[in-house]
C-alpha cells in the first residue's frame, strides 16, 4: 500500500521546529565558546611540551576524545551536580559536556596547526629576541589560525550534530522538538524529513562559508 505523504500538517508546527533549531545553534555556540580557550591552551601546552603540564594535557585530550558524547552528557547532567553540590540547568550541563569534548579535538587541531609552521618562522622570531609567548602571539598563532579555519568549521559542524543528543536529557533542541511533533501528529516520516532539510541547509551553509574562508585566507608556501 503506497504511503500517503502529507507535509501540510507538519508545516503547521514549523515554528516549533525552527525554535528547536535556534536552541541547537545557541547550545552549539556556547559549547564552542567554552571549548575555544581550553582547546587553544591545551594545544599549545602539548605542542610546546611544557614540563609537568604536557602530560596532563595529553591525558585530558585522550580522555575526552575517547569518551562517548551521550555518556558525557548524561554524566554531566546527573552526576556532576551531585559531585559539586550545585544545581545545573540542562543547558549548562550539556554545554559543559559537549564543550569539554570539543576542546580536546580543538587542542589537537591547534597542535597540528602549530606544527605546520616551518621551523624557519620559529627561528626568525627567536632571532628577533622574542620570548615564547610573543612568538606564539604575534608570529606563529596568526599563521596557524589561517590554516586551521577549514577544519575548525568541520569541528563546528560536528558540535552541532552532537548537540542533537541533548534531547536525551530533555533539552529542547531540534530533534527533541521533532520527536514531540511526530508523537502529536503521528507523522514521523514527514517531520524528520523536514528537520533533515533544515539541518542540511544550515550545515551546507557552514560548509560553504568554510570553503570561502579557506580560499580567502589560503597560505601560499614559498
Amino acid at each position: 500500500m503506497p504511503y500517503d505523504w502529507n507535509f501540510t500538517i507538519v508545516l503547521r508546527y514549523l515554528p516549533q521546529l525552527l525554535e528547536g533549531g535556534l536552541h541547537t545553534i545557541i547550545l552549539s555556540a556556547a559549547a564552542i565558546a567554552l571549548a575555544a580557550p581550553i582547546g587553544v591552551v591545551m594545544g599549545v601546552i602539548r605542542q610546546q611540551r611544557v614540563p609537568i603540564l604536557a602530560p596532563i594535557a595529553v591525558a585530558y585530550i585522550d580522555f575526552f576524545r575517547t569518551s562517548v558524547a551521550l555518556v558525557l552528557i548524561c554524566w554531566c547532567y546527573f552526576a556532576l551536580p551531585v559531585l559539586i553540590g550545585v544545581t545545573l540547568s540542562t543547558f549548562t550541563a550539556v554545554t559543559i559536556a559537549i564543550g569539554l569534548q570539543a576542546s580536546a579535538y580543538l587542542a589537537e587541531l591547534v597542535r597540528a596547526g602549530l606544527q605546520s609552521i616551518s621551523v624557519g618562522q620559529w627561528e626568525a622570531a627567536r632571532a628577533l629576541g622574542m620570548g615564547t609567548r610573543l612568538r606564539l602571539q604575534y608570529i606563529i598563532l596568526p599563521q596557524a589560525a589561517r590554516r586551521m579555519i577549514p577544519v575548525f568549521f568541520l569541528l563546528v559542524i560536528e558540535v552541532f550534530k552532537t548537540s542533537t543528543l541533548a534531547g536525551f536529557v530533555t533539552y529542547p533542541e531540534i530533534v527533541y522538538e521533532a520527536y514531540r511533533v511526530a508523537t502529536d501528529i503521528y507523522r514521523p516520516i514527514e517531520t524528520f524529513t523536514i528537520v533533515g532539510a533544515i539541518c542540511f541547509v544550515f550545515l551546507f551553509s557552514l560548509g560553504r562559508i568554510a570553503l570561502y574562508l579557506e580560499r580567502r585566507y589560503a597560505v601560499v608556501e614559498r
